[in-house]
């Protein structure tokens, strides 16, 4: 493990010293704009592990990314090493399709308390739900970031996210009804509570998640990586590119449909991907929306 290798890998230059909010926004923003989310060790043969050296060796010197377990636990580490009070949390993603939210707890997140104040560090979801700056853990306010209005309820020592999007402009209307699209404004994102947790806590769902016919992840091959004014997402064969606000109140959402061929090689030039084993995409219809 090595701090001044990992930051070479995110790009980021800045204090090392300081414990404040503006440098964990900082490094926490160089790592979603360096690191992505993706599961694409499961389409390719490949097994997920939870111990931190192979997630660091996985994502710092392979320079792939991972899913929440893998880069919440590495920012959570490089956190800690740099003097912050951090802790794990579990989460319990909502299901929009189901209209409900999972029963076993499959989010990982981090918490980090700085002058008093505790902030949820979420690196690990991906598309538009992945949010851009530490978001305070307080009930009932709205935190407008560049992807959109973020908001925490708590009823009961239950704490919930959810999200208010833009209008979206899809230039091909081909994809104006794709499955991959959120239709509602504001949508809810996952539920939590402020239990302590440790990755021993991820050991079943890490398998599971990888393995059940079930999981989402079985289902789709996902890539998606922040950009500086908006992000992209390979799922399974359908790349998208959304610029947030790039006009009044609206995002951008572009489509294009993807060859065999074109998938390698798109990894590499948008992603900066390069797999060791031959990716198999999938995407069945009706699991992820952007």
């Amino acid at each position: 493990m090595n701090l001044e290798e990992y930051f070479a890998r995110t790009g980021y230059k800045g204090s090392l010293e300081k414990q404040d909010l503006e440098t964990l926004t900082d490094i926490f923003q160089h790592h979603i704009r360096a690191v992505p989310f993706e599961n694409l060790s499961i389409h390719c043969g490949e097994k997920i592990t939870l111990e931190l050296e192979h997630v660091y060796n996985k994502i710092v010197r392979r320079k792939r990314g991972g899913w929440c377990m893998e880069n919440n636990q590495l920012l959570g580490w490089v956190l800690k090493c740099l003097g912050y009070d951090t802790s794990f949390l579990g989460a319990y993603v909502f299901n929009p399709h189901q209209n409900a939210y999972a029963t076993i707890m499959t989010h990982l997140l981090v918490k980090v308390v700085i002058d008093g104040k505790a902030y949820i560090v979420d690196g690990g979801f991906g598309v538009s739900y992945q949010m851009w700056q530490p978001m305070e853990l307080v009930s009932g306010k709205d935190q407008p970031q560049a992807p959109g209005v973020f908001r925490f309820t708590e009823n009961n020592a239950i704490w919930y996210l959810e999200k208010m999007r833009r209008k979206q402009y899809i230039p091909n209307q081909n994809f104006s009804n794709s499955d991959l699209l959120e239709k509602k404004e504001c949508r809810k994102v996952y539920m939590f509570n402020l239990e302590p947790r440790t990755v021993e806590d991820f050991r079943f769902q890490c398998t599971y998640l990888q393995t059940s016919p079930d999981s989402l992840f079985t289902k789709k091959s996902i890539c998606t990586l922040q950009t500086t004014d908006g992000f992209r997402a390979l799922i399974g064969w359908t790349l998208t590119e959304t610029t947030y606000n790039y006009n009044e109140n609206m995002d951008l959402v572009e489509f294009i449909t993807l060859e065999d061929e074109e998938v390698e090689k798109t990894l590499k030039e948008k992603f900066n991907i390069t797999l060791d084993r031959k990716l198999v995409p999938i995407n069945v219809k009706g699991f992820y929306t952007i």
